[in-house]
């Protein structure tokens, strides 16, 4: 790997291993720095400085994957393993029972009808391992019949897909691959299976400790009002686990709809993320409906939003004037909100000079005589108006 990659590499690979999963943002400025070269305007040259870096990683099945976080929606990077066999597993520093807490934990939240993707952090202690125990017992028996019929068909015993362990790419390093060992009855068939004392003797204060373990390693996050959401690990080693496991998709994007907003109609399954509806959303030819059933579906777009989506629609024989007229337009317009008046008489002019923008203005004079005459009957303005109409141009022209 040290031949194939040069030490810019490497420095993105340490950053990334040390500090854990990066923001986009941080990401860039760390290949700004080391490439003097823009991310955003030579995508291509970043796109392959990622690709050469996965192709070093992957014989050792790890992957610097990308990932957003649905509570924030923010693009953030971070390195993976790609694989679930046994010797991987033994990677991992949690017990059995701390995997099967996190387990219970990551079904809860994906679980949620209301698609908020959170759980209390009351819930989750008071969570029972018993469920975990049936799972791995289900999963066991999957696994040995996906190996007799692989050593059926070519008398190996390896497999690739034994009842639900993912061996593809995404997701095979993540915690909740390692199973938990079940004791059963083999005399009793029908019979629940024993669950493991580890499991039933879980006690309160050890989940406190595990779910603290969580948050530090950045599988889960805690808020101050407990609160527990996924941690950007799990957006990015569950991948394949959410699909594996059925887990609702956001009907834009197709990935895990963790936390999403549904459909207003109650006999529509569909679900989308908060920035997929933005995406959709801002587009001027795109209705406010479910792109699904057709309900009307209420969505705000943000001022700030709606106005770069007016100035990039805006056509551009529009924008094509000279700079005397933009600066005269400048100077003549008035904020539609009545940003820049502080009190009621500097509300009221902003509404006066408001109504008489209609007024045809032949040269810079005359629309200053008109401007002047709005806020009067013919006589001269005091000096008190003149300030006035001052501080709202300025304000106004600031805002342009």
């Amino acid at each position: 790997m040290s031949t194939a990659l040069s030490w810019r590499h490497h420095v993105v690979i340490q950053a990334l291993l040390s500090r854990g999963p990066l923001n986009e943002k941080d990401l860039h400025s760390i290949f700004e720095d080391l490439t003097k070269k823009n991310p955003g305007t030579d995508r291509q040259l970043f796109d392959g400085f990622i690709l050469k870096i996965n192709k070093a990683l992957s014989c050792a099945n790890f992957e610097l994957r990308a990932c957003i976080d649905q509570y924030d929606g923010q693009v953030y990077y971070g390195v993976v393993n790609t694989v679930s066999d046994e010797h991987s597993k033994l990677g991992t520093k949690y017990t059995v029972p701390q995997i099967a807490f996190y387990k219970a934990i990551i079904e809860a939240i994906v679980q949620d009808a209301s698609a908020n993707g959170v759980v209390s952090s009351i819930r989750a202690l008071n969570l029972s391992l018993d469920g975990q125990a049936n799972e791995n017992l289900k999963g066991r028996d999957l696994r040995r019949r996906a190996k007799m019929k692989a050593e059926t068909r070519d008398g190996s015993g390896e497999t690739c897909d034994g009842g639900g362990e993912t061996c593809e790419g995404g997701g095979g390093s993540s915690i909740v691959e390692k199973r938990v060992t079940i004791v059963s009855d083999p005399q009793s068939q029908g019979s629940q299976p024993n669950v493991p004392s580890s499991l039933k003797n879980f006690s309160l204060t050890q989940k406190e400790k595990t779910l603290q373990e969580l948050v530090r390693d950045q599988w889960l996050n805690l808020t101050t009002d407990g609160i527990i959401k996924l941690g950007l690990k799990s957006f990015l080693d569950l991948r394949s686990w959410f699909r594996n496991n059925d887990v609702p998709s956001c009907h834009v994007c197709n990935e895990a709809g963790i936390k999403a907003q549904l459909c207003k109609n109650e006999n529509c399954s569909v679900r989308i993320h908060q920035y997929c509806l933005k995406q959709l959303f801002l587009q001027r030819k795109v209705a406010n409906v479910c792109p699904s059933c057709g309900s009307s579906w209420p969505y705000t777009v943000p001022k700030e939003e709606a106005a770069q989506t007016e100035d990039d629609n805006e056509p551009v024989g529009s924008q094509q004037v000279t700079s005397s007229e933009r600066k005269r337009h400048r100077a003549y317009r008035v904020v539609d909100d009545d940003v820049g008046c502080s009190n009621q008489d500097e509300l009221n002019e902003c509404r006066e000079r408001q109504h008489g923008r209609g007024l045809v203005r032949k040269g810079g004079r005359t629309g200053r005589a008109d401007d002047a005459n709005l806020g009067g009957s013919g006589a001269s303005q005091s000096s008190a108006d003149i300030s006035v109409s001052r501080r709202v141009t300025r304000n106004s022209a600031r805002l342009i």
